[in-house]
């Protein structure tokens, strides 16, 4: 008998994608009329997002076609990190950044301290449709890291303080960042 040729394991597939605003973290939509999916932008069958980032948030999204993967990448116990750029309304006081280190309490408990700095306007894509502007109120950007992800945890974080979240933008999870990548690209990470 003729020995089995062996296979070698298959890699598991992860893509890095920059998410736009205003497109829902997966394939399909039921609602009427549909809204923007994942479906448009040309990403590998068989992959699925590894964790969710809201319509109106934007940034990095990572997507793999491996089970194991995804719960690695999602799993709190694995308390990967991920950082957005934020910009808020408002100028941050030294109490609120504080407050934001030390950890908020919202309407589900508690959150764990994060690492958060105030930072120069990060040079982005322009959002379409733009983020409102008043002459009358300041706003200001923050990077906010976290090792959690409840739903729209940044939002309610910085509204927790007063300052309420214009525009957010994911740029790493873990050690994956976003890099180079505009709005609607993608590419498949190592």
């Amino acid at each position: 008998a003729l020995p089995l040729p062996i296979r070698s394991p298959r890699r598991p597939m992860l893509i890095a994608f920059n998410k736009p605003y205003d497109v829902l973290c997966q394939f399909t939509d039921r609602s009427d009329p549909p809204r923007r999916t994942l479906a448009g932008f040309g990403l590998p069958a068989d992959v699925y997002p590894a964790g969710r980032l809201d319509h109106d948030s934007e940034g990095l999204l990572l997507l793999t076609d491996d089970g194991g993967q995804a719960h690695r990448i999602t799993d709190p116990r694995h308390k990967l990190e991920k950082t957005y750029r934020v910009q808020v309304e408002g100028d941050p006081t030294p109490e609120q950044l504080d407050a934001l280190r030390r950890g908020v309490t919202l309407n589900d408990g508690p959150t764990r301290p994060a690492r958060v700095q105030r930072i120069d306007a990060p040079a982005l894509w322009p959002r379409e449709p733009p983020v409102r502007f008043r002459k009358t109120v300041p706003d200001a950007w923050l990077e906010i890291a976290i090792r959690e992800g409840r739903n729209r945890q940044v939002r309610r974080m910085t509204a927790s303080v007063g300052l309420p979240t214009l525009r957010l933008v994911r740029v790493a999870i873990g050690d994956w960042t976003l890099g180079d990548l505009m709005p609607g690209q993608w590419r498949a990470l190592r």
